[in-house]
């Protein structure tokens, strides 16, 4: 199923997202709220909207944020290219916040944002950019069948609570309790029913909204165990953090394309498996083609590295198809996109090369890609055993070198 379209939903249960991002980073320090700092050149909020919006079947995605920053929060979704958005004028606390998120299904006072109620609605934190599909789909069944659902963590420390005088009074059981994560999900009558009846108290002091379910609707939430990526960016160590796992996320997939001849198509299967032996990368054959789902798939998925094998000496041609898919999705914006192109000789002539004009044709046409963030190699070839070994090496270190 390609990200980004209206797929199969989880139970065939409607589901939309609201992504409380007003905070205004205090323990981050600097004058940007962290939710807007950059991250490999894109702001924060950016890769936890992409990944709401690359689940298929989440339907609508509501964006909170501070007065001040709603032309910041318009301005990226136009620039990265964001799709079935709505940014939302935020409170003075995080539950006021969440509460005009859910608003925006259900009031008239939010006409002009006016979306279609969703059976279930997510919460999550846009400072939390590393969540996956499976643990979302996981939470939004147990809303449906419980009323409310949430990620959870072991806790790593043990918890204590001091006396007045500032000495120990006690600790906590730690085996007993757990830490409380994002993505969290809800009935969307529950979790709305909740908040209108919340005190101004909880508004401005409360921060768990499971608590509010269970407190003022009696919905038990299912605790759903969560995956270690989870964690929110919360101090500047943090921003660096998730900047090392994004640049190591970019080395680990490379796919791998080529025509349906048969030996084309056998290079295609040998260079994924010798890739795999040497860098751990998951490498992915099939044809080229703007219509093929698979490709489209895989870039939408934010895949940052591309081998074309050919058996044409300048298939410029094929491979501004691939280029022009790339920018159509935008990922070049966030990092620098590497795309190889191989002509693969398997002529019995020992003696290959390649024509000066052929050669001018793919230097302009690299320069030309460069400007859109997609650096382009070529590789000439000849189909033999030593030179099959340093194709993979070349391949290997042109990745390694762009990360």
């Amino acid at each position: 199923m390609e990200p980004g379209s209206r797929g199969a939903v989880p139970g065939g249960v409607s589901v939309s997202a609201v992504l409380p991002a007003g905070g205004s980073g205090e323990r981050l320090g600097g004058v940007t709220p962290k939710q807007f700092c950059s991250v490999q050149g894109r702001p924060l909020v950016s890769y936890a909207v992409r990944a709401m919006e690359r689940i298929s079947w989440i339907s609508d995605i509501i964006v909170v944020v501070s007065p001040e920053n709603i032309e910041t929060m318009k301005t990226i979704i136009e620039k990265y290219g964001h799709k079935r958005v709505t940014v939302v004028e935020g409170g003075i606390t995080r539950h006021r916040s969440i509460f005009n998120g859910l608003k925006v299904f259900a009031e008239n006072e939010f006409s002009s944002h006016l979306v279609q109620k969703p059976e279930v609605v997510i919460i999550h934190d846009a400072v939390r950019p590393f969540v996956e599909e499976d643990i979302v789909s996981k939470v939004v069944m147990a809303a449906k069948e419980h009323g409310a659902a949430g990620a959870i963590r072991p806790l790593v420390s043990t918890v204590i609570a001091s006396a007045a005088d500032g000495c120990l009074d006690h600790s906590l059981e730690r085996a007993r309790y757990r830490a409380s994560e994002m993505p969290q999900a809800f009935l969307f009558d529950i979790i709305y029913e909740a908040y209108q009846q919340c005190t101004d108290y909880d508004l401005d002091y409360g921060t768990e909204c499971l608590h509010l379910a269970l407190k003022y609707c009696k919905a038990k939430a299912k605790l759903v165990e969560g995956t270690a990526d989870l964690w929110k960016v919360t101090y500047k160590r943090d921003l660096y953090a998730a900047e090392s796992i994004i640049k190591d996320n970019l080395s680990q997939q490379v796919c791998v394309i080529t025509s349906g001849k048969e030996t084309l198509a056998q290079v295609g299967f040998l260079l994924p498996e010798s890739l795999k032996s040497q860098i751990k990368v998951e490498a992915i054959s099939i044809p080229l083609s703007k219509n093929d789902s698979r490709l489209q798939s895989i870039i939408s998925g934010q895949c940052y590295n591309f081998v074309c094998v050919n058996d044409k000496r300048c298939a410029i041609q094929e491979a501004q198809e691939l280029v022009d898919m790339l920018e159509k999705s935008n990922i070049a914006l966030l990092c620098p996109v590497v795309l190889i192109l191989v002509h693969l000789d398997i002529s019995e002539n020992n003696s290959f090369s390649i024509g000066m004009e052929d050669l001018t044709t793919i230097k302009k046409f690299a320069r030309e890609t460069e400007k859109k963030n997609i650096l382009v190699y070529g590789l000439l070839i000849h189909y033999k055993g030593e030179f099959w070994l340093l194709m993979v090496k070349i391949i290997r270190i042109t990745i390694e070198i762009q990360v």
